[in-house]
């Protein structure tokens, strides 16, 4: 039986991904995003119609994981030992880790977060992001 990486997609690899920015495919596996993403992408002030229509027919496609009981005490214990981090970013985080699976970031701030697995994506221009 293979093995399938589970995936949770940061806000900005989505963004990178629907903005076609993406240097390669990103990695097989099965893919997630945190019900934090969905609100960052589509309370964005200056989303056009049509770019919210990407967001939404992109978000119809994949699988959003909602906020748990599990993943806010994970997020608790992220915020006390990581308190300069954002909370949507502390929710991505212990989204990830109570799901056992790999946040695919650019966002260096998750670095520091034990027992969060990351990997990066290659944009096509080299960039990497520090925010979403």
């Amino acid at each position: 039986m293979e093995l399938t990486n589970h995936y949770i997609l940061d806000t900005n690899v989505v963004i990178y991904l629907l903005s076609g920015r993406l240097a390669s495919p990103l990695p097989e596996g099965r893919y997630n995003v945190s019900i934090i993403t969905e609100i960052e992408l589509l309370s964005f002030h200056q989303l056009s119609d049509s770019e919210e229509q990407q967001i939404l027919e992109m978000l119809q496609s994949i699988n959003k994981i909602s906020l748990t009981d599990d993943v806010s005490h994970k997020t608790i214990q992220i915020r006390r030992h990581n308190n300069k981090l954002k909370l949507p970013d502390a929710v991505i985080a212990a989204t990830t880790i109570i799901n056992d699976a790999i946040l695919l970031t650019n966002d260096q701030v998750f670095s520091s977060i034990n027992g969060l697995k990351t990997q990066t994506v290659k944009l096509l221009n080299s960039e990497t992001a520090n925010d979403k």
